[in-house]
Parts: structure tokens; sequence; C-alpha cells
């Protein structure tokens, strides 16, 4: 007992202050992000219905793009942190350079997808014509910033894995800063400044045109592009990164250099896409059984969304613990790391099952005052008390997996874990039901989710407890 105390004191607890101080900058700079998304939607649906279904359906293609490039260049911060735990301060800012060329050609290749694809499918998603015409208009705007965001994600990927989250919860305010003021002039023109400052706006400034949903995506580029050059000078000038002298000289782009990035990254990237793509899915499954039933799944995935923004955080900062330590050549106190984080998730999970638990009935109310959608968000939540395990813990065992630049398996796992069991498992019981048991609707849908969410966690354990040990 004397000696399990001494082992608390001396490694678990040390080590769990460290990754929760590590984590709250990057849950911070998430709910930024998450809320530039929150102010477009509240804008646009202030300004006209046709300006907020344009920016709901733009957004549901320019998100999962960003995300894939965030995943992909996530890859970058275990390479990093092995690198900073090996004093291999060198071999750091050519990794850094050749992100950043991936960064460029993969916002590019997003921009050019933005600018050319929509239309063909908005045609084939049989939008109506004038909401798909402001989403072009929107979406041309947004892919202005698309490599402004990928330059920011890879230096903020780099920013972690030299245990330096603060920064990105800086930048990913000030970018919320300039967001909700361009958003406001440019989606309301003139006439929203003389609503909130009255006859004092210049004549000039009064004159300036509306632009709705257009308006919405010009704000959200500048803010990417705002992000991105506060980070390159912040990379610049911070004292943190004076020992790797990042901007004294660019290297050019290195097939080698290149391949270790993508090898490790683009797992990471299909990974988050495939969770992605997961909910979207289901979003259009149950989209025909009722506009009740979709506005209690989107009440009860929104809430829950928000509770996972920390778990989530974990993993990420657990990815940096665990590269670190691995860099410092001491395997088995990377497994210790590794488990240790788990622990600490399951912690998380449990906090967020009891919020869960205690509010989500005021929390419904907050959305809608209909009996009917609350009820049923209410029995969704119930269930979503069990999803909150599986979640964290899937999640913090893929950011230990991705410390170990093990993202291949990973990306395997979730795959067949989301797609097969979680998604064709849930439209299976919420169409067909099982035996006896009549189709179970969007409930099944959630447990479906659960299934797919819990056999990843079980799956991703497995692989951690087998590459973890000591060979």
């Amino acid at each position: 007992m004397e000696s399990l105390s001494k082992q608390v004191r001396t490694l678990y607890w040390p080590e769990t202050r460290l990754l929760v101080r590590l984590a709250l900058p990057i849950c911070g700079a998430q709910l930024a992000q998450a809320g530039m998304s929150v102010v477009d939607v509240m804008m646009t649906g202030r300004q006209s219905p046709t300006a907020l279904a344009a920016v709901s359906v733009g957004s549901s293609l320019w998100m999962p793009l960003m995300l894939f490039m965030t995943g992909t260049l996530m890859g970058l911060t275990p390479i990093v942190a092995h690198m900073l735990g090996g004093k291999r301060h060198s071999g750091i800012r050519p990794a850094v350079h050749q992100a950043l060329w991936i960064a460029l050609l993969l916002g590019a290749v997003s921009a050019g997808l933005l600018w050319f694809m929509v239309t063909p499918i908005f045609q084939l998603m049989a939008v109506p014509e004038h909401v798909a015409h402001s989403s072009v208009a929107y979406l041309s705007a947004v892919a202005f910033g698309m490599p402004g965001i990928a330059l920011f994600q890879a230096l903020r990927a780099f920013s972690d894995g030299m245990n330096h989250t603060r920064p990105a919860l800086w930048i990913s305010l000030i970018g919320l800063a300039v967001n909700i003021p361009a958003n406001y002039l440019l989606i309301y023109g003139g006439g929203g400044l003389v609503e909130l400052f009255g006859t004092r706006v210049p004549i000039s400034l009064q004159q300036l045109p509306a632009l709705g949903a257009l308006g919405c995506g010009i704000a959200t580029a500048i803010s990417m592009w705002t992000m991105a050059l506060a980070m390159m000078l912040y990379t610049q000038r911070g004292r943190a990164y004076r020992d790797v002298s990042l901007w004294q000289q660019i290297a050019l782009p290195q097939w080698r250099g290149i391949r270790e990035l993508l090898v490790v990254g683009v797992p990471i990237g299909v990974a988050i896409f495939v969770e992605v793509t997961l909910f979207t899915l289901i979003a259009l499954l149950i989209a025909s059984l009722g506009e009740i039933t979709v506005a209690a799944h989107q009440i009860a995935l929104s809430f829950t969304s928000i509770l996972f923004m920390l778990p989530m955080s974990l993993s990420m900062a657990l990815t940096v613990r665990v590269g670190n330590t691995l860099g410092q050549q001491r395997p088995e106190r990377a497994r210790q790391v590794a488990w240790n984080g788990i622990a600490i998730s399951l912690l998380t999970a449990a906090i967020n099952s009891t919020l869960l638990w205690l509010t989500g009935r005021w929390v419904i109310s907050l959305y809608t005052p209909d009996p009917d959608v609350q009820a049923l968000a209410a029995s969704l939540l119930a269930l979503a008390v069990f999803f909150q395990v599986s979640d964290s813990l899937q999640a913090n065992l893929a950011g230990a997996l991705r410390g170990y630049k093990d993202t291949r398996v990973v990306m395997l796992i979730t795959v067949v874990s989301y797609w097969s069991v979680g998604l064709g498992g849930g439209h299976w019981l919420g169409r067909q039901g099982f035996g006896e048991i009549a189709a179970l609707g969007v409930h099944g849908y959630w447990i479906g989710l659960i299934a797919g969410l819990s056999t990843a966690a079980l799956l991703l354990a497995w692989r951690l407890y087998v590459i973890s040990q000591p060979e």
C-alpha cells in the first residue's frame, strides 16, 4: 500500500496535472473555434432563412474537408513530440516545413473542390435553386480561407508537440473576436450598423450592402487568415520556439519528410472523416422520421458534442505526453503515461455523464419549448449517459496510440467500428428491429452509436495493450 501511495505521488499525480495543464487550453481553443460556427448560424438566421439554409448546407461540405486537413496535419504533433523528448531539436524545423508544404497543398485542393465541385453536388442533392445560389457564393468565399486554416492547423500541431498548447487558445479567441464584427458588418451591411449605432454611422458606411451568406463566407475566410498570420508571428517571436528557429530558412519540399508525415497523418485524417460522416449519414437517415425526431436528435447531439470537447482535448494532450516520453527512450514510463491518461478519461466520462443526468432536461428546455421534442430529446440523453463512457475511452485510446505513431491500425478499427457496427447496426435496429423487437427508430441509431463506439474502445484498448508491452 505504501509503495502504491508513493507511485501515485511521484508518477501519476504529477503526470495527471501535466496532462490537464496541456488539455485545458486545447479545450478552450476547440470551444472558441466552435463558437465561430455558432456565430455564423445565429447571425445568418437573423438576416434571412435563405442565408441560414445556405450557410448550414455549405458548412456540411467545407467542415469535413477542414477536419480531414486538421487530422492529417495532426500527424506532425507526435513527430515533434518524439524529437523534443529525444532532444533532437535540429530535426523539428525541417519536419514542420514539410507540414507547411502539405498544408498549402491541402488548402489549395480544398479550395479548388469548393470552387468547382459544389454546383454539381447541389444539383445531385436537389437543393432549392435560391439556397444553392447563396450557398455557392458562401463557399466560394470560404475557399479563399482554406489554405490559411490549413497553415494555422500545421503550426498549431507543431506548437502542441512542443508542449505549448496555450497559443492556439489565444489565437482562436482572436479569430472569434475578428469573426463577430466582420460577420455583423458583412452580413447586415450598413443597415445593421445603423440599427446598432443609429445615425452616428458615417454615410459611407451606411451605404455598405448586406451580403448575407456571401458576407458570412468572407468573414470566415478573414478569420482563418487572421489566425494563420497570428500563429506565424507568434512562432517567429515566441521564446519557447527559439531553439527551433522555425522561420530562419524554409526547407524545400523533401519526399522523406513528407512521406513520414503522410504515413502518420493521413490515417488520422481518414479516421476523423469517418467519424464525421457517421454522424452526417445518421442525420440524413433519420430525416424521414419526422421533424420532431430530427429536432430531438440535433438537440441531444449538440449538447453531447459540447461535453465531448474535454475528452477530445485530453486525447490530443495524451498524444503529446506519450510522444515526449517515447522520444526520451522510456517505453515503460510511456506505457504508464498512456494508461494513466485512459484512467483520467474514464473520470472525465463519469463527470460528463453526471452532468447529462442532472442538467439534461434544463438544457433541452433552452433549445425548444415543444414538449414532444423535449421528451424525445430527454430519452436520447438517457442513452447518451452510456455514450459518454465509450466515446471518451475510444478518443483517448486513439490519442495514446497516436503518440506511438500507430495510426493505420486505429484507422482500420475506426472504419469497421463506426460504419459496420455503428452505422450498419444502428440502421438495422432503427428500421428493421431485432427478432421480436420492433424497429426502434432514432433510439436504434443511438444504440448503434453506443455499440460502434464501444467496439472501437475495446479494439483500441487491445491494440494499446499490445503495442505498449515491453519488448
